[in-house]
């Protein structure tokens, strides 16, 4: 491998760790705006979204600039494969924070009915499993990816119980539905972004296995 060929890809691992960092304070930052019903916060997230998306589209454009160049095979290749579609999770994540954030926005101005959810298990869940997948990626540490794709399943269990509670909830207090709603549509894009965290997870032991492990149970995976 040529160094020009090794600086660039130096230069991908650096570009993707840096947009790793800036989705991650987000995803922070929004799960405060959750737990505090803070507006003004939620919309900082959706004004500097533009940040995430410049980052993604300058990550991709690089990594096919350098796939066109050089044509990599074997690991390098993998390695690219794996950062396009990390960067595109991370991107997707960085939207999922917007998502919430603007739930976020529209609960704070409506009068709430008489109903509270506590997402804080939840939220907190989501977030714990983006920070161990992107340690994973850090790390190349396949234990931890193994162990982001073991929470899934809780982040969904999760989903189900605000479902339920919802449901009897719109029932009881009708004249509140679009509050409801609104406070509902948080544990979808929370779900969402937990996916998200797993899809990465599933990149990282792609990229140091060579297995590819989507739309297969993680039930029975390595801990």
């Amino acid at each position: 491998m040529s160094k020009h060929f090794h600086n660039e890809l130096e230069k991908i691992k650096k570009m993707i760790l840096s947009l790793s960092a800036v989705v991650e304070e987000r995803v922070n930052m929004v799960v405060k705006a959750i737990q505090d019903i803070d507006s003004d916060l939620a919309r900082d997230i959706i004004n500097r979204d533009f940040e995430i998306d410049k980052k993604e589209v300058e990550i991709e454009e690089e990594c096919l600039k350098i796939m066109a160049l050089h044509q990599p095979v074997a690991v390098d290749l993998r390695f690219l494969i794996a950062v396009i579609k990390i960067n595109n999770d991370l991107e997707r994540i960085g939207d999922q924070a917007v998502n919430i954030a603007e739930r976020v926005v529209v609960i704070d101005r409506q009068n709430p009915c008489n109903f509270a959810f506590d997402y804080s298990d939840m939220a907190g869940k989501a977030q714990t499993m983006f920070s161990i997948s992107l340690d994973a990626l850090i790390n190349l540490d396949t234990k931890m990816a193994y162990q982001v794709l073991a929470m899934d399943d809780e982040v969904d269990r999760f989903q189900n119980q605000a479902y339920d509670a919802f449901k009897v909830a719109m029932q009881d207090n009708r004249d509140c539905l679009g509050f409801l709603l609104n406070l509902f549509l948080v544990s979808r894009h929370l779900e969402r972004l937990a996916d998200h965290a797993t899809n990465i997870a599933e990149e990282v032991i792609h990229l140091i296995d060579g297995e590819i492990i989507r739309h297969r149970s993680h039930s029975n995976d390595k801990k």
